[in-house]
């Protein structure tokens, strides 16, 4: 009988320390960030995108060919852990098919597969993280005010109707939404830019006109105590001003 080689201490310490820390992000966690699957299906071309970020979740799809919005919905979350899998519990803020679904809470099991995310929802998904670079204005807002800042009344957490603008590795995106009546007004998103107080954005989605996909905006901004100053002329060619607070903590 063949006696085992015994391991020297330090490498015992090693291996149990790679198995665990490799157990421990394979479950639980997915690291923030915008993450992407192309799918294909008789003959349509569709993205679905997944952001996370803070404890904040968005879902996008949307057409490529032929261009056309699906939907959206977002909300806080959290994980639960099982022997198998591992489950994300998303609470709705938004759904753009709440009146189809009156759907206020997701559960969705995922495993992350390297740097990939698999989720099994609606359908089993492959997304793979999307490079970026860093920005400004990475963060998430919520519409105050028109602007200029005179000390008029603002919109905050507690209002119910939110105007919510979320900048993460390079995508921007808006949507506007009730938390009580679960209302969704709209949503628009694609890449954007901010450098040297010029803001530009290049629309891949829009669900009040897919007309609008690849229109490229350009806008001035400024940051002042946490808010972004936004001005520019609108999709009229009017002049507007916009003043956006920073949503510090979204989960709160």
């Amino acid at each position: 009988m063949r006696k085992r080689k015994k391991l020297p201490i330090n490498k015992l310490y090693l291996i149990t320390f790679l198995f665990f820390t490799a157990n421990f992000c394979a479950k639980g966690q997915i690291p923030p960030g915008i993450y992407v699957d192309t799918v294909t299906h008789n003959g349509s071309k569709k993205i679905h995108q997944l952001k996370i970020n803070n404890g904040y979740f968005i879902y996008n799809e949307y057409g490529i060919d032929p261009v056309n919005f699906v939907k959206t919905l977002g909300g806080f979350t959290q994980v639960e852990d099982t022997e198998t899998n591992s489950v994300l519990i998303v609470d709705l803020e938004f759904n753009s098919e709440y009146e189809k679904d009156s759907v206020k809470r997701v559960s969705i099991p995922f495993k992350m597969l390297g740097e990939n995310l698999q989720m099994n929802w609606f359908r089993k998904l492959t997304l793979k993280p999307v490079t970026s670079t860093a920005q400004e204005l990475d963060g998430s807002f919520l519409f105050a005010t028109r602007g200029p800042d005179t000390g008029q009344e603002r919109r905050g957490e507690e209002n119910s109707r939110k105007t919510l603008k979320f900048l993460m590795d390079d995508t921007f995106q808006w949507i506007a939404y009730d938390t009580d009546s679960f209302r969704f007004s709209g949503t628009g998103g694609g890449t954007y830019s901010a450098k040297d107080g010029i803001y530009k954005e290049k629309i891949a989605f829009f669900s009040r006109d897919d007309s609008r996909v690849g229109a490229e905006l350009e806008f001035k901004y400024e940051l002042k105590a946490g808010d972004w100053h936004h001005t520019g002329n609108n999709s009229k060619g009017e002049p507007m001003y916009e003043i956006w607070s920073q949503r510090l903590k979204a989960s709160e």
